[in-house]
């Protein structure tokens, strides 16, 4: 049985940026809904309900065709989001700024290096980052990610797809779902988007950039 990870902090350590009203709805509401509705399409595969998300998404051609949609939405649903709540973290005074290049960041100078390198600066990224989370049409997902070989860059995925089934391993992500920032923005996903960058935990986020080197 699959369970609700809980968050690394509390509903409200976000504020301003990510509201609490939202921060429990999203994780309380939606996440344990895909939760839900994988267990009860599990529920007559023992054998496959033992395995985690990432195995069962990482090999949908091996689950049965009868439930296959299911669990790559639900299942997508479910891995999408426990990786979303660890990339965030309570902002500090200058964390927006710090990555930019003012003092303080923690990102890194390693992982700022590789985001310099395959953007020419972080605010290019940052533009690039942004562009593809406006221009998501509908319901998904942007993310960054690490490709087979060792080629970072920006991706964009519909509904609950995962990235690695798209071809990169996740270093950072955004939902860009309504749910995820209607309650505070409404229709200012740009807001929203921006509002993000002032909460991402980059130490994570330098951990997988700099994993495999």
């Amino acid at each position: 049985m699959h369970a609700l990870p809980p968050l690394p902090y509390a509903y409200d350590a976000l504020e301003p940026y990510v509201d609490e009203p939202t921060m429990r709805l999203h994780h309380l509401k939606h996440h344990q809904a895909y939760i839900d509705k994988l267990n009860a399409t599990l529920e007559k595969y023992p054998e496959l309900a033992e395995k985690s998300t990432g195995e069962l998404l990482r090999n949908l051609d091996s689950v049965p065709e009868a439930i296959r949609t299911a669990v790559r939405n639900h299942g997508g649903g479910h891995w999408n989001h426990s990786f979303f709540w660890k990339i965030l973290t309570p902002a500090s005074p200058n964390q927006g700024l710090a990555l930019a290049g003012g003092q303080g960041s923690t990102l890194g100078d390693k992982g700022r290096t590789l985001i310099e390198n395959f953007f020419g600066s972080v605010e290019e990224f940052q533009k690039q980052f942004k562009d593809a989370a406006l221009g998501r049409f509908g319901s998904g997902w942007v993310w960054l990610v690490k490709k087979s070989n060792d080629q970072i860059t920006i991706i964009s995925t519909a509904n609950q797809d995962v990235p690695f089934n798209e071809g990169g391993e996740p270093l950072l992500g955004l939902d860009v779902w309504e749910h995820a920032y209607y309650l505070k923005y409404q229709n200012r996903r740009a807001d929203y988007v921006d509002a993000f960058f002032k909460i991402i935990n980059w130490e994570q986020v330098g951990q997988l950039l700099t994993a495999k080197d």
